[in-house]
């Protein structure tokens, strides 16, 4: 990870190369990949006379087909040999080898079997001169260029067109688990926050669950940060393999002498400034770690370090960043900091700074917003994300400052709790349907609501799945770790008992307000209709066919 020139003029700098010599590196486990193979198929988009002319540069080995936009209907026709397509405003999907046009379904006259064979055309590059690019994204998939007019990136462009033919792979970034996705259930979306932050558009929702499409992903790992269940985990490294590897650091920087260690995360995009301008300039109680994205690390990974004993934790953005992926860092930072303000430690203790000159990183380094941990943690970090950070959390609690019983926490934390108008509930167990991680659940059979506040993630469904409008969501942080994980009750009711066979069925409030709701249906207009809804299931139904078979009395 570090291949950094790095003095070692202190007993600091003596501890931190001891710390970072590669032969304390465990392995890691290997991901697998993702290939890809052009055959140097090039879409060139945009004005005619413009699109003509870049096909014309191209090296001999590439294949150009030029596209026009226009409101009238596609048709193909040859220019010089070159296939050109004039009109048509289809839309453009895809990635490095399969990149594809598909055309709204149209009664305009368009030849249908010529846009049949457009569909069906794949292509590998795509040059795109159009002032606005056709994939509207904060990063766009490799092998999309978009010089639009500008007339130096369009010869960059043609000038590397060429290198992209061949064989290719990347590492498959992330790992999904659908069964603990909590994007919706039963119709109802719910968690959103992958779909938030991908800069790439590599997740889309496909109902109760999303997708990642592994050949769009770029590995910014800001999904895997922002997920509250571990669903969406990083994989290159994965969060365990980087924690074993950061605490073998922390622990050889202690015990050869090293003391108050600051950890600086920074990735390939301020690889070049770190090596270049601040190697030489850090202070030597500053872990210089280097990850293959600097968003791939959040809060779990954050508060596990300062529980080994890290006294600040500075991540280090560039201008390359992708600015969803900062504002991801930025709320998780938020979040972080006020855990542990509530704690009674600074905040400020993990930072995110800009990679700017060296004297700003160097006063960073140097901060007082730091922890000084009496006892540090040397637990091994277990797999699931939300048992991390129950664990680091717990223990920086168990040396905290100071205790405070419950912090508030910013719009979109995960953790919480629910507020439950006891006036409007009926016990109807909507809310306990969608729950994705069982934060909410039922009473054994009898007509409770009962919830366990750790394992809320702030996702919104039983908001929203509540018929009667009863469930707010309050993100705060509650430190007990004893009341925050012991189921607690939030509203119960006597049970409303079949009239006919008295087994228990529903609550008052419940019937109650399903007879208001039910008030004028052509289907509940008699007295023995309006009877029935005090029965139970199986004895509505028996009581139904009496009524339309003639046999046995009759509900008065």
């Amino acid at each position: 990870m570090n291949h950094l020139q790095l003095p070692d003029t202190t007993e600091n700098g003596r501890a931190r190369a001891e710390a970072l010599d590669p032969r304390h590196r465990p392995d890691a486990a290997p991901t697998s990949t993702v290939e890809f193979i052009s055959h140097g198929r090039v879409l060139i988009v945009g004005e005619e006379r413009g699109a003509l002319y870049a096909a014309q540069q191209l090296d001999d080995d590439l294949v150009a087909t030029v596209w026009v936009p226009g409101d009238a209907r596609p048709a193909t026709g040859t220019v010089d040999g070159l296939t050109i397509v004039r009109g048509g405003q289809p839309q453009l999907s895809g990635n490095l080898g399969n990149f594809r046009l598909s055309f709204p379904a149209s009664d305009d006259g368009s030849n249908p079997d010529a846009i049949a064979t457009l569909e069906k055309a794949r292509f590998d590059l795509v040059l795109d001169l159009n002032d606005s690019p056709m994939l509207p994204r904060e990063v766009l998939p490799p092998g999309y260029y978009t010089p639009g007019r500008d007339a130096y990136a369009l010869e960059e462009a043609i000038a590397e067109l060429p290198d992209m033919r061949g064989e290719f792979e990347k590492p498959k970034y992330f790992n999904f688990d659908p069964n603990i996705c909590a994007h919706g259930r039963r119709g109802i979306s719910g968690c959103t926050r992958c779909l938030d932050v991908c800069p790439t558009l590599a997740i889309r929702s496909i109902g109760e669950t999303v997708q990642v499409d592994e050949n769009i992903c770029q590995g910014f790992g800001s999904c895997a940060s922002v997920c509250p269940t571990g669903a969406i985990t990083y994989a290159f490294p994965g969060t365990r393999d980087l924690l074993a590897y950061l605490r073998t650091v922390v622990i050889q920087y202690g015990e050869s002498g090293g003391a108050d260690p600051v950890l600086l995360f920074y990735d390939g995009a301020s690889a070049g400034l770190i090596a270049d301008e601040f190697a030489q300039s850090l202070p030597e109680n500053t872990l210089p770690v280097e990850l293959e994205e600097v968003g791939s690390a959040g809060m779990d990974t954050w508060f596990t370090c300062l529980a080994f004993g890290v006294r600040r934790i500075l991540v280090l953005t560039a201008a390359e960043t992708p600015r969803s992926v900062a504002d991801a860092l930025e709320r998780e930072v938020e979040v972080s900091a006020r855990i542990l303000e509530g704690m009674g430690y600074p905040g400020a203790a993990v930072e995110l700074i800009g990679a700017g000159d060296v004297k700003t990183v160097t006063e960073a380094v140097g901060s007082k917003q730091s922890i000084d941990l009496g006892r540090p943690a040397r637990f091994v970090p277990p797999p699931e994300k939300r048992l991390l950070l129950r664990t680091a959390i717990n223990h920086l609690f168990e040396e905290a400052p100071t205790r405070k019983k419950v912090e508030p926490l910013p719009a979109g934390a995960p953790f919480g709790r629910i507020r439950v108008d006891k006036s409007a509930c009926t016990v109807c167990m909507s809310c306990v349907a969608v729950c994705p991680t069982s934060a909410l659940r039922e009473g054994q059979g009898l007509p409770q609501l009962n919830f366990v506040e750790w394992s809320c993630i702030q996702c919104g469904l039983c908001e929203t799945a509540c018929p009667e409008d009863a469930i707010k969501s309050e993100p705060r942080f509650l430190y007990d770790d004893g009341e925050r994980s012991a189921p607690r009750l939030l509203h119960e009711e006597q049970p409303m008992c079949c009239i006919s066979c008295g087994k228990p069925f529903a609550t008052r409030s419940m019937l109650d307000a399903m007879r208001k709701k039910l008030e004028g249906h052509w289907m509940f207009q008699s007295k023995a209709e309006r009877r029935r809804l005090e029965m139970c299931d199986i004895c509505r139904v028996k009581d139904m066919m009496r009524d339309q078979g003639g046999d046995g009395p009759r509900s008065a």
